[in-house]
């Protein structure tokens, strides 16, 4: 597109005049002088890279759907746009020029272009009058092109190498073959040097912008995962109220094990991924058959599904297909289903207009694979991009009011609340209005011949939707944390999401609850971070007030990382209702590494619970602990921590780099640097104690370390606990936790957590280090990141009076002593001839191992240490190799 536009004498930098007849030598036609004007006031109003970009996703997409059509055969002049019959960078298009019949094409001009052989010329006018053509049936994908979007159309697409060419040679024809979702994963991958430009911009502290937000947080959901969430939501709303037709839609025992083993026909559309429910006692079994009676009432046509952040519309394509299903099995024709589905089912909203425009037509290739003729008819569905309100004309909305105050104070309570939508999305709160007045003028509107009646639907409806309530809501959200977030949205979700303003994906576990009726279905897949973190406990707390049916918890890897981070998932289907003792599913995939090993796991059955939700709120901070055993949640009854011992974390000096040195790297000064305890690696029992801090004058320095505002740079945590003895962690580790006996002498940074404590220390440290501890404190943080509340949290119940293992303990701190400084003992008087940097260090410092260490690496920082020790290193190898690292 910038190639095309330099052509036009338009760049980022400089323009030639708009009123230009010729640019670069290049006489304008009086079309081309029009469009170019048109192009510049775009630009001038919006950017030079926001046009380039827009103009870029449209021809994108539209090749993308061409071809998708031409591949399964849904072009309605049947001719082919980019290959011939058999495949071939051939287009029939061109070779059937003269044949074709598709509206407004000029005859004439193509015998001129064919006659004097233009065939690139040719084929692009085709492109445009084939485009324009599909503008009837598919408006949403397919506007009439005009103006500056046609003068930046690329040169030279039959050549080899071009955008079409490569489409159509490096995608084999197959996967274009009644696969709608692979336009979802072109859109992704299309955003994906965007996306990793956002990401480079955050970490020099600019945060995403509302322009920004659909490249950095669109995710394309698995397929398997779409279907677990639809199948567990949709399909159990059905089958619940209509249980016979479990016959129809859920495979049979041999049928599941078949395609567990890999043996799948492509013309299988059982429902694989449905999970059955547990087993409920019988005072639960009652209520639920009283939420059937009301599922049983429900007819098809009366059953609302909506995505609210549909993106490319994978999760609304499969909705489609399960709703299908339910209408056959109640008895529809595909035609009238499809019909039906568009106009009464299937909702989805999302605030990128061009994810918008591709889950339209993602939606629309549905229904056309279902009803041969679907193009003959005009419905359109709910497929939306949420137009932000102070975009809507005043005449659209005066029109829609009619004049009715009723009307009109809806409407102008719905366009205040949704300025600057696009920032907000389907988060934004809306006042309750008398929502079935407004889509009663919705369908008046619909079946009048104004010409406000097509802007009305696109850009009101969308508005009034996002209030909507429906049966099933089925969701990948966006992920981004707090600190990516802009200024309006960080203090949007403060103030309407306390609860969950961490991370959006947290907001829209809110906002789906809302969105879904009492006793309707919640079906998302979000980071799994809002199962187990203290940030999200009120969160929890509140959707303890539903019931979770079913979770696969995901883990790391369910799908590709977000940014350079490893995205954390679960997916999990909810129903808005409480009912107490209910018993959930729960399968626990976290341990495959790929998405194909947790597919795997999920359809074999392995590693599944049932667990009663209400028994996470027996445990402090309420975390989903659902592979819990009754003995561990038994545990949860004894005395915490934190009502004997105090857990803290350290100071954090605000620059590491000034106030912290490795005890070898300074002078002996006992009146500026003390001992300093500042996690490490891995190792129980005692260890680590390898920094010195700058604490002279009662750590004057660090207590008056400012930024150049005036802040104070540092944070004093726990300072009134220094120099005390404490057990001690490193705060960020590995999946292992271990903890260390540290003596008297030591301020604590914080990279560890203390344990502080009056007696009983050693019988506390046994437990701290034993495998009952690690599990429980898995529950709390799943993360490598403990905390002092994690800490604070655990049971004693592991801690008996009659049990006393101080003797281990001391054998075990003994041995690691032993094991940290046995170089140092054996050889500190051979060390210690002529090397500076030892001086006078107590005889029990942990420090023989950074002789190995420097040594093997050459060491420099120290003049000459390389050169002294390097012929003990050599000689003494395999000795030191035993106390090294």
């Amino acid at each position: 597109m910038a190639q095309k536009a330099q052509q036009y004498g338009i760049t980022e930098t400089e323009m030639v005049d708009a009123g230009a007849d010729s640019v670069n030598g290049k006489v304008l036609s009086a079309e081309e002088m029009q469009q170019r004007r048109a192009l510049i006031a775009q630009i001038n109003e919006k950017g030079y890279q926001q046009v380039m970009e827009e103009v870029a996703y449209t021809w994108f997409n539209r090749f993308s759907a061409l071809r998708f059509m031409e591949v399964n055969g849904y072009l309605p002049s049947h001719v082919r746009v980019f290959t011939d019959e058999n495949n071939a960078f051939k287009p029939q298009i061109l070779a059937e020029a003269l044949h074709l019949e598709l509206d407004k094409l000029d005859k004439d001009k193509v015998y001129a272009l064919k006659e004097t052989e233009q065939a690139e010329e040719l084929y692009k006018y085709l492109l445009i009058v084939q485009c324009n053509a599909l503008n009837s049936i598919l408006p949403g994908m397919f506007q009439t092109i005009a103006d500056y979007t046609e003068l930046l159309l690329p040169d030279n697409l039959l050549r080899e190498g071009s955008v079409i060419e490569q489409m159509i040679s490096q995608i084999p024809e197959d996967n274009w073959q009644d696969a709608v979702q692979i336009i979802g994963w072109l859109y992704q991958y299309y955003n994906s040097e965007k996306k990793d430009d956002v990401f480079a911009a955050l970490k020099k502290n600019v945060k995403i912008t509302k322009e920004n937000i659909p490249a950095a947080t669109q995710l394309f959901t698995p397929d398997w995962i779409v279907r677990y969430m639809v199948e567990n939501s949709l399909g159990r709303l059905w089958v619940e109220g209509h249980p016979d037709a479990k016959a129809q839609l859920l495979p049979t025992p041999e049928e599941q094990a078949a395609y567990t083993a890999g043996n799948r026909d492509p013309e299988d559309t059982k429902w694989h991924y449905y999970l059955e429910e547990a087993q409920q006692e019988p005072q639960v079994q009652a209520q639920l058959a009283e939420i059937r009676k009301q599922y049983a009432d429900l007819t098809p046509e009366q059953i609302k599904v909506i995505d609210p952040c549909c993106g490319s519309g994978h999760i609304l394509a499969y909705l489609f297909d399960v709703l299908m299903q339910i209408y056959e099995n109640y008895g529809y024709t595909p035609r009238d289903a499809v019909a039906s589905i568009l106009q009464n089912n299937l909702y989805g909203l999302d605030i990128d207009d061009r994810a918008a425009q591709l889950a339209y037509f993602a939606v629309m290739m549905k229904a056309r694979r279902y009803d041969r003729r679907f193009f003959s008819h005009t419905t359109q569905p709910h497929v939306y991009a949420i137009e932000e309100s102070n975009r809507i004309e005043k005449p659209d909305v005066e029109f829609f009011c009619n004049g009715k105050p009723s009307l009109t104070d809806a409407m102008h309570t719905i366009l205040t609340q949704l300025y600057d939508a696009k920032e907000y999305g389907s988060i934004l709160t809306i006042t309750p209005q008398d929502w079935d007045a407004l889509y009663a003028r919705f369908d008046e509107v619909a079946d009048a011949s104004s010409f406000h009646r097509e802007s009305i639907r696109k850009k009101l409806l969308p508005l009034v939707q996002v209030a909507q309530k429906y049966d099933v809501v089925v969701t990948n959200p966006p992920y981004m944390g707090a600190s990516n977030m802009n200024l309006d949205l960080s203090e949007y979700v403060k103030k309407y999401y306390p609860d969950s303003k961490s991370d959006l994906f947290a907001v829209f576990i809110e906002v789906c609850s809302r969105m879904a009726k009492q006793n309707g279905y919640q079906a998302m897949i979000t980071q799994h971070a809002w199962m187990f973190l203290s940030s999200f406990e009120k969160l929890r707390e509140k959707m303890m007030l539903t019931e979770t049916v079913s979770m696969a918890h995901l883990g790391a890897r369910a799908f590709e990382e977000i940014g350079g981070e490893v995205v954390q998932t679960t997916s999990f289907v909810r129903v808005r209702t409480h009912i107490d003792n209910f018993k959930g599913v729960y399968c626990r995939l976290i341990e495959p590494t790929t998405q194909q090993g947790k597919e795997d796991m999920f359809l074999a059955g392995e590693k599944r619970y049932t667990a009663n939700q209400d028994d996470f709120g027996k445990i402090p901070g309420v975390p989903v602990a659902y592979w819990f055993s009754r003995k561990a949640l038994h545990a949860f009854e004894s005395m915490r921590l934190s009502e004997k011992y105090e857990a803290r974390n350290g100071i954090t000096t605000g620059q590491n780099d000034m106030f912290i040195r490795c005890w070898y790297e300074i002078e002996p000064n006992i009146e500026k640097w003390f001992k300093c305890n500042k996690g490490g690696a891995y190792r129980k029992w005692y260890g680590n104690q390898d920094y010195v801090i700058d604490w002279e004058n009662n750590g004057y320095r660090l207590k008056n370390f400012k930024d150049d505002n005036g802040k104070l740079r540092s944070t004093l945590r726990s300072i009134e606990f220094n120099f005390q003895k404490c057990i001690t962690m490193s705060r960020i580790g590995s999946a292992t936790k271990s903890f260390r006996y540290l003596q008297e002498g030591f301020i604590t940074e914080g990279a560890s957590n203390n344990i502080y404590y009056k007696s009983d220390e050693y019988n506390l440290l046994a437990f701290l280090n034993s495998k009952p501890c690690d599990y429980i404190l898995e529950l709390y943080n799943p993360t490598i990141n403990v905390m002092p509340d994690d800490l604070r949290n655990l049971p004693l119940a592991y801690l008996s009076e009659h049990i006393n293992s101080n003797s281990l303990v001391e054998e075990n701190i003994d041995l690691s002593k032993d094991d940290c400084n046995g170089v140092q003992r054996e050889h500190n008087k051979k060390l210690n001839n002529g090397l500076p940097i030892l001086h006078k260090v107590p005889p029990k410092r942990d420090y023989g191992r950074y002789f190995c260490i420097m040594a093997e690496k050459g060491g420099t920082s120290h003049g000459g240490l390389t050169e002294k020790l390097s012929p003990f290193f050599h000689a003494k190898k395999q000795e030191v190799n035993a106390y090294g690292r």
